[in-house]
């Protein structure tokens, strides 16, 4: 049963503590409708307060249908619902509607959660998301951060998102939701191309399932829990060098770490001005390289998202232009 599984990956990542106070993101989904049974069903054994935040982006005609039906849902189960609505149509413009979409979907959940003292915010991805994930950004390019892809558990601006269904496959979501008898909303536009992420889920993975292993899904998400924790080693040893440094990375030190946690020491340096590292690409950690081993003094590196790094005084210093 896969919420036995979900149990497993719960305890494994220590997601939940008693007396949790959480958002449940909910579309209307398979996937974020069952995560909603899910911890509704652990709510007494943990003692947890649950909330239900739904958001429409303002993108589909019937998206008043998917609110509908998550105000039904937690009436239901009688859970307190948050709605709020976007129109993103303008944002657009500024960027593509995955990432406008996703910017839009965190603020509002961060946003409730601050309305509530919510601690927690859980989501509802699952081990077909994770696969679809990591060989997007295998396409894409990625290190080891990017092969990391979903975490079940990460921090992010105080808060910490929770994902207990990243281990249970798509399937087994949808075949309990049969069994079960339970209707969850169905989006359509993820049945179209229009997307890198639905070329993949449509038609390149029915490929590799057919034609080369029919694994390939949980090898990916294994492939990424591997990277996590590799990851998560050296990113705390970076942090620790961070520490001894201060604000300013000093080049004499700097050289003496290994190539891989230099790159860490930047890359936590540019998430420390701004949050995360979402638009730093491989090629400008190569040009902050550049600045670093050939460059003469005061030369500067200008980054995505309003950041800079110049070299001056044997150092490097971050800043925001």
């Amino acid at each position: 049963m896969i919420f036995e599984k979900a149990k497993q990956t719960i305890k494994k990542f220590n997601l939940l503590q008693k007396g949790d106070k959480i958002i449940v993101g909910v579309s209307g989904g398979p996937d974020s409708v069952v995560l909603l049974y899910l911890l509704h069903k652990l709510s007494r054994q943990f003692r947890m307060f649950l909330y239900i935040a739904h958001l429409d982006h303002g993108l589909r005609k019937d998206a008043s249908k998917d609110r509908k039906f998550v105000e039904a849902l937690g009436k239901k189960l009688g859970l307190p619902v948050i709605i709020h609505k976007v129109n993103l149509k303008a944002a657009i413009k500024k960027g593509s509607v995955e990432q406008c979409a996703r910017q839009a979907r965190f603020d509002f959940l961060f946003s409730a959660a601050k309305k509530v003292k919510a601690k927690k915010i859980a989501l509802g991805h699952n081990l077909d998301d994770q696969a679809e994930t990591v060989l997007m950004r295998i396409l894409r390019g990625a290190g080891l951060y990017g092969l990391s892809a979903i975490l079940p558990k990460r921090k992010i601006g105080g808060f910490e998102i929770i994902r207990p269904l990243i281990e249970v496959r798509r399937r087994e979501i949808e075949a309990f939701l049969k069994k079960k008898k339970i209707s969850a909303c169905l989006d359509l536009s993820n049945q179209k191309d229009i997307y890198l992420r639905n070329k993949i889920r449509n038609r390149l993975f029915p490929l590799l399932e057919k034609e080369y292993n029919r694994k390939i899904k949980e090898i990916l998400a294994n492939l990424a829990q591997s990277s996590s924790l590799d990851y998560d080693y050296l990113n705390q040893a970076a942090e620790r060098s961070m520490r001894r440094s201060g604000s300013r990375i000093l080049l004499k030190d700097f050289l003496k770490l290994h190539p891989a946690m230099q790159r860490l020491v930047l890359r936590l340096n540019i998430a420390r001005l701004k949050g995360d590292t979402r638009r730093i690409s491989f090629t400008h950690i190569l040009e902050i390289e550049d600045l670093v081993l050939l460059r003469p003094e005061n030369s500067i590196v200008d980054l995505p998202k309003g950041i800079s790094v110049i070299k001056k005084r044997g150092a490097l210093a971050f800043f925001c232009r």
